[in-house]
């Protein structure tokens, strides 16, 4: 069988993004997915990125999302913007405005003159039984209008937010992102019994109250160059924290993005908001 695929990127975080419309990959495993994102013998990406027909009537198209080691996840920022560059440069729709159904909800994604794309990302989620996060037994201290807690790891505590943007986040702040542990503690973290799902491990830096640096070391994937649903998650943080003012620019090794968030809305969580780039690479077929 010969796949067709489009490589792409989004601030570095790249994908293999491929048309289920009018390919049939029913047949294809988790260790398929692994073995194409693998980067010595396969086409390699962070994550596969599935673009599929919408199966509710008020969305455009649903995506799923396959991890570096086959994995499925819920969610994924950059790849969501790399989707809309996609579907409109395949002419599978004309709109630059494109509601898609995830996982966990549906996203609107907007395609802007400048070329970037513009994400509602949703509400984040800081109930801990639905990141999931078990925090018995673990110390805790208050920082702003949230709460740190203390993660045991194999000789130290690092103090992190437990945040969802639709996959689990544990948000830490450093001193610098460049000096940060993250082949040693991003492990630890993402395999943490606190986390039965695992987690993806943010590392951030505040620069000043609109800018801050960030590293994450992904859930199933190892670190990447940048993480969208990751700046989300740091930038909620930051503001819950009062360490951040909304918006905040993202500088992450791969390139930057802007994340919006009001924090409240009528006594309800707002919906946070991501602008970046999407980048076509290369199209391609492999013989699987």
């Amino acid at each position: 069988m010969q796949l067709q695929f489009t490589k792409m990127h989004g601030a570095g975080n790249d994908f293999i993004v491929i048309n289920a419309i009018h390919q049939d990959i029913s047949h294809l495993t988790t260790i398929d997915w692994k073995k194409l994102a693998d980067r010595k013998f396969g086409i390699g990406a962070d994550q596969i990125l599935i673009v599929e027909k919408a199966t509710i009537s008020n969305a455009d198209f649903k995506y799923r999302i396959f991890n570096h080691d086959g994995t499925e996840v819920e969610q994924c920022g950059n790849g969501s913007r790399c989707f809309v560059r996609f579907v409109r440069e395949k002419s599978l729709t004309q709109k630059t405005e494109i509601r898609v159904e995830v996982a966990h909800t549906i996203l609107t994604l907007t395609e802007l003159d400048d070329g970037r794309v513009k994400v509602n990302m949703g509400a984040p989620i800081l109930e801990h039984r639905l990141i999931p996060f078990i925090h018995d037994g673990l110390a805790s201290h208050q920082v702003g209008q949230t709460l740190e807690y203390a993660l045991p790891l194999s000789n130290k505590k690092v103090w992190i937010t437990p945040i969802s943007m639709g996959n689990p986040h544990a948000v830490q702040i450093v001193e610098s992102v460049d000096l940060a542990p993250l082949s040693s503690e991003g492990p630890l973290i993402e395999n943490h019994s606190a986390f039965p799902q695992r987690v993806n491990a943010s590392f951030v830096q505040i620069i000043d109250r609109h800018t801050i640096n960030m590293r994450v070391f992904e859930r199933g994937a190892g670190e990447t160059l940048s993480c969208g649903t990751g700046a989300c998650a740091a930038v909620v943080a930051g503001i819950l924290q009062r360490r951040l003012d909304s918006p905040v620019l993202v500088h992450t090794r791969g390139g930057d993005l802007e994340i919006e968030w009001g924090y409240q809305l009528q006594g309800t969580l707002a919906q946070v908001m991501m602008t970046g780039p999407a980048t076509t690479v290369f199209d391609g077929q492999i013989d699987l």
